[in-house]
């Protein structure tokens, strides 16, 4: 549902807000900027922004789509191909620590999602991780448990991989809204695939609630974490998550195509029986036997060959979270997107928006998605002047904050330009008074 953007109350208030009395209030471009300044001048994670490699001219705001690069990436894989690739070749398996790396990586991913060490292994792409996720936890269920629910509005890929799955296992699927698993979880539930924030609205989903009514239900928890993890606390230990699955090159930078990770529960672990049975799983890779026999824990998850190259980018992107509190992150992202949306309020011709995004703190991931007529134009235009965001048919705007780079300063750019823009198709004007 979309809601009004308001420009009667700030998202907000700060001290640095407050006007003498009797004093003339400041223009709203020159009270938006001294604010922008208070706010990144008290930010604990300002010092992170130099371990990326950006540049002033331009906003970044689709870091929900492709984090960006750290600076720490290059000169690793400058090792990597020319010393351990180049150099040592086959040896860097055992010498490099190659053939350890999907667990060791994915014990560096478990902290920022809630997971004790070994239960996080990193390869593949999500979608294939779902796929493995999904069917394995399917056959961890009574055969009378016949359907499969899922998120209604979930990223398409995993509808489809749902309904590839339903096929293989003999179930069926049952799209429902994502906040109305809970309720639709019943005796022929085997397993439910939801998506812990929306990739179109940024709607914040209630993992710990759903999967203790799934439990309730007998059924399996599958998480999607791929707009979450990074941007705001998950705890898949601590409510009892049964599997979940994310990818690496959103809000953990990891680069374009990065592996992705599966989490399964060490509960779970004995009877996972991934689908995709690769011999890099088994018990003893390298003894070649014809029969499979499943290796233990988290190796479960391995299919084949790693994908080194950009697994040891992946390795080289997550020093970056050294020293970084995820709560911070999660203070700096509900500020941020708070003080976009007010800015656009106090700036953007009124009537040319609704938020999508869910104004409680509660229900928001790291996003804002704006609906807006021409929504493709403007998105065209936005770019062109210097702020990248994305925009997802038909209508909607996406701006994805990432906490660990992006500025206040940089959101009311980013809302300015979106009223020059917006204002020029109409005609109208807006305050100029104060641009950082």
């Amino acid at each position: 549902m979309s809601e009004p953007i308001s420009r009667a109350t700030p998202a907000r208030a700060t001290p640095a807000q407050a006007t003498p009395v009797g004093a003339t209030p400041a223009p709203a471009g020159e009270r938006l900027a001294r604010r922008a300044a208070t706010l990144d001048a008290g930010d604990p994670l300002a010092p992170v922004r130099d371990r990326f490699v950006l540049d002033d001219d331009t906003v970044y705001l689709d870091g929900n789509s492709l984090g960006a690069l750290s600076t720490g990436v290059l000169p690793r894989l400058t090792d990597v191909i020319t010393r351990e690739w180049g150099h040592l070749r086959i040896r860097s398996w055992e010498e490099s620590g190659w053939w350890t790396a999907p667990e060791r990586i994915g014990d560096r991913i478990a902290p920022l999602v809630g997971a004790g060490p070994g239960q996080v292994v990193v390869g593949d792409s999500t979608s294939v991780n779902v796929f493995k996720a999904l069917v394995a936890a399917v056959r961890m269920a009574p055969e009378d448990r016949t359907e499969i629910l899922v998120d209604a509005a979930t990223f398409p890929t995993d509808g489809y991989i749902a309904e590839s799955a339903a096929r293989l296992t003999g179930r069926t699927v049952r799209p429902v809204a994502a906040g109305e698993t809970a309720a639709a979880a019943g005796p022929r539930t085997a397993a439910a695939l939801v998506n812990h924030v929306d990739y179109r609205t940024g709607r914040l989903h209630d993992l710990p609630g759903i999967t203790s009514a799934l439990h309730a239900a007998g059924a399996l928890a599958v998480w999607d974490l791929c707009h979450s993890a990074g941007a705001l606390p998950v705890s898949l230990d601590a409510d009892g998550v049964d599997l979940a699955v994310g990818c690496t090159y959103k809000y953990l930078n990891g680069g374009p195509g990065a592996p992705a990770y599966l989490y399964v529960r060490r509960g779970l672990q004995a009877r996972f029986d991934s689908p995709l049975p690769g011999w890099n799983s088994h018990a003893d890779p390298f003894g070649m036997a014809p029969g499979y026999a499943p290796g233990e824990g988290a190796v479960r998850g391995r299919v084949g060959t790693p994908e080194m190259l950009s697994l040891l980018a992946l390795d080289a992107a997550l020093d970056v979270w050294d020293g970084v509190s995820i709560a911070d992150v999660r203070a700096k992202s509900l500020a941020l997107t708070d003080f976009f949306l007010e800015c656009v309020a106090a700036l953007v011709p009124a009537g040319r928006l609704q938020s999508v995004t869910p104004a409680a703190h509660a229900a928001r991931g790291s996003q804002v998605s704006l609906r807006c007529a021409g929504a493709a134009g403007v998105m065209r235009e936005l770019t062109a002047r210097g702020v990248v965001g994305d925009f997802r048919r038909p209508d909607v705007l996406r701006f994805g904050f990432t906490p660990l780079y992006t500025r206040f300063a940089d959101a009311l750019r980013a809302a300015r330009v979106l009223a020059d823009v917006l204002g020029e198709a109409t005609g109208e004007t807006h305050p100029t008074e104060g641009t950082p």
